[in-house]
């Protein structure tokens, strides 16, 4: 790939209701911290910047990812908070951005790659979907004629878009030279006070720029918030290395 990349990986979280004392991101899938497999999928690609955004008492998020960047988010105000923290270990960078869930373990080389490939097309933003057999709660990607109209989350929707299985796994990839700008631009004005990065899509669309959104197989975007989650995610792992 010709063009540069960056990957942002949001690692701020606690593992609260994994009841660990662990930040969720250094909690093990297969022998590893989650956040590990998603460094070693970044390498095969060879990204050229990896920043983590941790927690204040992130120490030990910080040991792992080393020797790539880390920034701290002092206060948890929302996931686009969490990435405008990344400005300063990014300065300068106009390549393509990956923001990436670190408790998504899942994601695959050819998925990453598929992501960067619809946002080079143009796209100034391009968020990863996936279809599961039941949609329940996520946020739906709602596209017209291969173009993302806007992310819709799950109470917001009306009957027509919850009957919209394109779901968003929270993977996105931003033009890093508008990112930024575009983030700058978002609201804490909802009912959870906080920045959300979903909120970016309709920001960009405002600026007359196009996103859009490509698939990727549902077990990808499997996530662990729980210890059966996570048990799942070990499931999912050793299966598909079993296929290897």
């Amino acid at each position: 790939m010709n063009n540069k990349v960056a990957a942002v990986i949001l690692g701020a979280g606690k593992g609260t209701r994994m009841k660990s004392d662990l930040p969720k991101v250094m909690m093990p899938v297969c022998g590893k911290p989650m956040i590990r497999h998603i460094i070693d999928t970044l390498e095969q690609i060879k990204v050229d910047e990896i920043v983590t955004v941790i927690a204040p008492d992130g120490d030990i998020v910080k040991k792992e990812v080393a020797p790539y960047k880390t920034c701290v988010q002092d206060k948890q105000l929302g996931t686009g908070h969490a990435v405008k923290c990344a400005r300063e270990a990014l300065k300068g960078f106009d390549g393509d951005v990956l923001v990436i869930f670190g408790d998504q373990p899942l994601y695959t080389k050819d998925t990453i790659e598929k992501i960067l490939n619809k946002r080079r097309e143009g796209y100034s933003i391009v968020c990863l979907g996936f279809v599961p057999e039941d949609a329940a709660r996520y946020g739906r990607l709602i596209m017209k004629d291969g173009e993302l109209q806007r992310i819709v989350e799950y109470k917001d929707a009306n009957e027509e878009e919850r009957a919209v299985k394109f779901c968003n796994s929270g993977m996105m990839c931003f033009d890093g030279g508008k990112m930024f700008d575009i983030l700058d631009e978002l609201s804490d004005e909802n009912a959870a006070g906080e920045y959300y990065l979903t909120d970016a899509v309709a920001i960009a669309l405002s600026r007359g720029l196009k996103c859009s959104a490509v698939e990727c197989p549902v077990n990808e975007a499997a996530a662990a918030n729980t210890r059966e989650e996570l048990a799942m995610l070990e499931e999912l792992l050793k299966e598909r290395n079993g296929k290897n």
